[in-house]
Order: C-alpha cells, then sequence, then structure tokens
C-alpha cells in the first residue's frame, strides 16, 4: 500500500457510467483537473472561488486513487465522468487559459481533515439545481466576492480541521496490491496493512479474530483473520491474501473507516507507515542489517554455499556476499541487495529450520532468536525462553523484576526487557529483536556457565 498520498502522473477516466462498456482515456493528473475545472466552473469567476473549486476536485479525484476505490470493485479504471457520482469530465474539450495557469501551479495541494493523511473526500455540487451538505459551487462565487480566501472558503464548507497539503510528490499511480499473494511466513509492510486492516474491520464483523501484534508477520493468528473473513464475504476460504481477497479488504476497509464520505474516520499516519525497512544495501547499518546477519549466519549453518559472516550490524562486503549466494541458493536475483522478496525467503528458511529440527537438537542451553520481533501481545515458546533467561539474569541484575513464565508477552515482560536494555545501554524501545535476542542470551550463557563477557563483546559491565 502506499505509504502517504503521491500525486499520479496519470489518471484513467471511464467516459460513462460505472460498469458500463464505454472506453476509457488516460491523461495526465493535472491535464484531468484542468479539463474538470473548465467543464465545471466559470473562468470569470474570482478567482479565489477558482481556487477553492480546483482544492475540491483535486481532492476528490485523489481520494478515489488513494483508497483504490473503483479498482477494488474489479474496474480497471480510477474515476468516471458521471455527474452525481464523480466530476464532469470532457474528452478533448478546449481549456480555459486561467484555469490552466492556476492547476498548473495547484494541482499537487490537496484537503486533508485534520491529522488524517488521505486525500479528503471534497463531496460539492452546483449549490443552484442541487444542493449539498458538501461544497456549492456558486455558493464560492458570493463567499469570494465577500472577500474570503480559498482557505476561508473551503472551512466555510468542510470545517475549521480541514488543512491543505501543499507541494505534494508526483510520481507512478502505485497499486494498493504489490502483485505477491501473502500466505502464512510472509512478511512485510503488506502484511502489516493487512493485518491493521483486518483489525479495524473487526469491529464491525467482531467474528474476525483480532490479530496481535501487529509486526508484519503473516502468523497462525493472522491466518485465522484472513479465513474468517473469507468465510463473512464468501471469498474462498484459503487463509491466502491474493488479488481477490486484498481487494476485499481494502473496499470493506474503506467502507468501515468511511474513507469515501464527508464523515470519514480519517487514517492516522500510523495506520500506513511500514515497520518494515524493505531494502537495504550495502553501507546500512542498524538493527535490521543485525537481524538480517543473524538470520543469513543460521541459515549457513545448514547451507554450505552462504559463507559465513559477522555479526555486526554493518553490511559490508562479507554480508553482501552472503546476500548474493543467499539469492543464488533459492533462485532470486542476484543483486547483493536485500529487497522485500529475499526478506521473505529469509523468513521462510530461516522459520522452516527451527521447526524441522527435533527439539533438544541444540547443545546450548538456549535456543536461536525464533524469528520474529518479540513484543507486546506476543506469544510462544519464544516468549517463554525469554521469561526464562530474564529471570535467571535478574538474580544477578536485580533491578530486572521477575516474571511468569506463560509465554504471553505483557506489560510485565514488557517492563523486565526495558529493564535489560537499560542495564546494556539497547535503546529504549520495548521489542526484542534478533540483536536484544543475541544479547540477551549471549548474557544468560555467560551467567549459566560461570564466564564473564570477553573484552571487546559488551563494554561497560562486570559480571558479579
Amino acid at each position: 500500500m502506499p505509504v502517504l498520498p503521491v500525486i499520479p502522473e496519470y489518471i484513467t477516466v471511464h467516459l460513462g457510467p460505472v460498469g458500463s462498456d464505454a472506453p476509457n482515456v488516460t491523461v495526465t493528473f493535472a491535464d484531468y483537473i484542468k479539463n474538470v475545472a473548465s467543464s465545471e466552473i466559470y473562468p470569470t469567476w474570482p478567482e479565489s472561488a477558482i481556487r477553492a473549486n480546483i482544492y475540491a476536485q483535486t481532492s476528490f479525484a485523489l481520494n478515489r486513487i488513494f483508497t483504490d476505490y473503483y479498482r477494488s470493485r474489479g474496474y480497471d479504471y480510477d474515476i468516471t465522468n458521471s455527474i452525481g457520482i464523480d466530476q464532469s469530465f470532457v474528452n478533448g474539450r478546449d481549456i480555459f487559459e486561467n484555469i490552466s495557469q492556476i492547476v498548473d501551479e495547484i494541482f499537487n495541494d490537496y484537503v486533508v481533515m485534520g491529522d488524517s493523511i488521505e486525500p479528503y473526500f471534497t463531496a460539492y455540487c452546483d449549490g443552484r439545481e442541487i444542493q449539498c451538505e458538501g461544497l456549492e459551487q456558486w455558493g464560492t462565487v458570493t463567499l469570494a466576492e465577500q472577500g474570503y480566501t480559498p482557505y476561508d472558503i473551503l472551512r466555510y464548507y468542510y470545517g475549521d480541521n480541514i488543512n491543505i497539503v501543499t507541494n505534494a510528490p508526483v510520481g507512478d499511480r502505485l497499486s494498493t496490491w504489490d502483485g505477491r499473494t501473502l500466505g502464512f511466513g510472509s512478511l512485510g509492510n503488506a502484511v502489516q496493512q493487512v493485518q491493521i486492516r483486518l483489525n479495524r474491520i473487526s469491529k464491525n464483523f467482531p467474528s474476525i479474530p483480532k490479530i496481535y501484534p501487529v509486526n508484519g508477520i503473516f502468523d497462525e493468528g493472522t491466518q485465522d483473520a484472513v479465513r474468517e473473513f473469507q468465510r463473512v464475504f464468501n471469498l474462498n476460504v484459503d487463509g491466502l491474501v491474493g488479488k481477490d481477497t486484498w481487494y476485499a479488504i481494502q473496499r470493506t476497509y474503506n467502507a468501515v473507516k468511511r474513507l469515501n464520505d464527508l464523515s470519514s474516520e480519517g487514517l492516522a499516519r500510523e495506520e500506513v507507515e511500514g515497520i518494515f525497512n524493505s531494502f537495504l544495501r550495502e553501507g546500512d547499518t542498524g538493527s535490521e542489517v543485525f537481524e538480517l546477519q543473524y538470520l543469513l549466519s543460521l541459515i549457513g549453518e545448514y547451507n554450505n554455499e552462504i559463507p559465513r559472516i559477522s555479526i555486526d550490524g554493518i553490511f559490508g562486503a562479507g554480508t553482501k556476499d552472503a546476500v548474493i549466494a543467499f539469492q543464488r541458493a533459492y533462485g532470486l536475483d542476484e543483486t547483493g541487495e536485500v529487497n522485500i522478496a529475499t526478506w521473505d525467503r529469509l523468513y521462510r528458511e530461516y522459520v522452516g529450520i527451527l521447526e524441522s529440527l527435533p527439539e533438544g537438537y541444540f547443545s546450548s542451553n538456549t535456543i536461536p532468536y525464533p524469528g520474529t520481533v518479540l513484543r507486546l501481545g506476543s506469544q510462544g515458546e519464544g516468549v517463554r525462553a525469554l521469561q526464562e533467561y530474564l529471570n535467571y539474569i535478574g538474580n544477578t541484575y536485580t533491578q530486572i523484576p521477575k516474571l511468569d513464565v506463560d509465554g504471553v508477552f505483557g506489560v510485565g515482560t514488557e517492563a523486565a526487557v526495558l529493564a535489560y536494555k537499560n542495564i546494556f545501554g539497547l535503546g529504549e524501545q520495548p521489542i526484542v529483536s534478533a540483536s536484544t535476542w543475541d544479547s540477551i542470551t549471549s548474557t544468560y550463557r555467560d551467567l549459566f556457565d560461570g564466564y564473564t563477557a570477553s573484552g571487546n563483546q559488551y563494554p561497560g559491565y562486570d559480571l558479579e
């Protein structure tokens, strides 16, 4: 799904009613707005009225595109030219010069409501033959003649809480569906979007189970929610999110959030921003590189084609070579860069190895990273092991509170994780990624075996 709205270079208009066999025409977005404005308003109107109408026309069209209003219904266009449903568009008409100049200036500005990020559904009517709850076009003339600015006019009709986003980036129109079929073991921001949307849909359809945590990992809980959604909406119940299920989720989410309505619930930034950095390359550093190296290292223990690498959070030449080797071994493009397809296969192979090994296989007294970030709401054997490790470490580092070992990452486990991370300078996020897991298990082994850490392992602390 798009993270934030982008002004598309092109828009496809259906030249007839919804579902008719009328042709489509594809034009630049700016030319579309010029056509609509020239078809619906008069060039002799006060400039403030013209600008207010263009803001509304632009936002309306962007709302249709951003929410995949028609494409999620199986149509191959973004908007129709049916007046009363969409906006007037007369293919091939002449454009008024002053309207063309104004559109060139503000076609990448649009209206939002409050802190919501989606283009607001700026419904409007002519205000003479038809009255409506939104903007009345002839009324904008009266307000402009009274000295109202374009923003004042918009506030008059849509309320004081509106804002105008200016100079939005222009780019390719991106479908919300990226072409992948998501299923058990998939990961990434697309999975996160499915989880967010199904959780909101479940408020209106409570038979759909809540997914927690929302972590971008397609686990059993996500699969159960997808299956129930498919059952409720008469889709093929296979637990996979392909094109049909993706767009059904999008369509239903738009409806329950009223994103195509004046009374929109709105989209918060955190509902669309991804938690995954889905692209890593040589020179990158940080926890996600550490995660990559951790997965590659365990897979390399069982696949000799993948060279051994240091787990240091630095994407150097060695890590790049290991990525290329992994991509070659599993039939991926050998770029040496980690995109979502590589992440997806890495996670599947890592979890597959863990699940294939017999109980007690590891001679160490700790188990490997479970393959998914642990956070509030996580459950399972990985959480149970984490709680055992933290309890044992807490015998020495008494700042760490004692936990019930129940396999549920609740507020107590969160507090213990934060206490551990504070002691060892690992940041303030109450989550356990691969780097934190490695630190906790290393400290546990040091204490359990009665050893002290090597001089370069955790500088600055002494084991008691």
